[in-house]
């Protein structure tokens, strides 16, 4: 049903136009990790050193078979080898048409299954606003366990958002 590729320039507009206010810009990107309006230089940036056999960040493009369109995003990074771990990030379905077919966890899946099969990791860490509970259901879905709730965690305008902090680990993708 979907496909990851790895996010190159030519993907910059259609993300740029999917993130457009600066709300939905803090909860793809994490707060002050990018500015409103996301621009081509920022991704730029963000993909700099990534995508790379050696780098500890891979940005994809989500791919859907059917249609060969770009639907989404998401990246696996922070990679430590040391301690073999990585965080995914950036997780997005912007094509409004196909939310609500499972594609969400589709993404987590195959994002998992290159971060356990291909890099050899031992445990995988997300980030998610407290709000987003269809994002956590779909990460819970997917296997993973709530550690703890980080309160007031992000400033974004005046306000203050929680962020969950989620994990699964090698063994309980693979039981899975």
């Amino acid at each position: 049903m979907i496909e990851l590729k790895h996010f190159e320039s030519t993907d910059f507009q259609q993300l740029i136009n999917w993130i457009n206010t600066e709300e939905f810009l803090y909860q793809w990107g994490g707060a002050n990790q990018f500015e409103f309006p996301l621009s081509e230089d920022q991704l730029s940036n963000y993909i700099q050193h990534a995508n790379s056999e050696d780098s500890d960040t891979f940005a994809y493009k989500v791919v859907y078979k059917e249609s060969g369109n770009t639907i989404g995003h998401i990246s696996l990074g922070r990679i430590d080898k040391v301690n073999n771990k990585g965080r995914i990030g950036r997780v997005l379905i912007g094509d409004k048409s196909v939310r609500g077919l499972g594609i969400g966890q589709k993404m987590i899946r195959e994002v998992l299954r290159i971060a356990f099969e291909k890099h050899k990791l031992h445990r995988v860490s997300l980030g998610v606003y407290d709000f987003n509970t269809s994002a956590i259901a779909c990460y819970e879905k997917s296997g993973f366990t709530k550690e703890g709730l980080h309160r007031e965690a992000a400033k974004v305008g005046n306000e203050y958002w929680n962020v969950w902090e989620m994990s699964i680990l090698k063994n309980e993708w693979f039981k899975k």
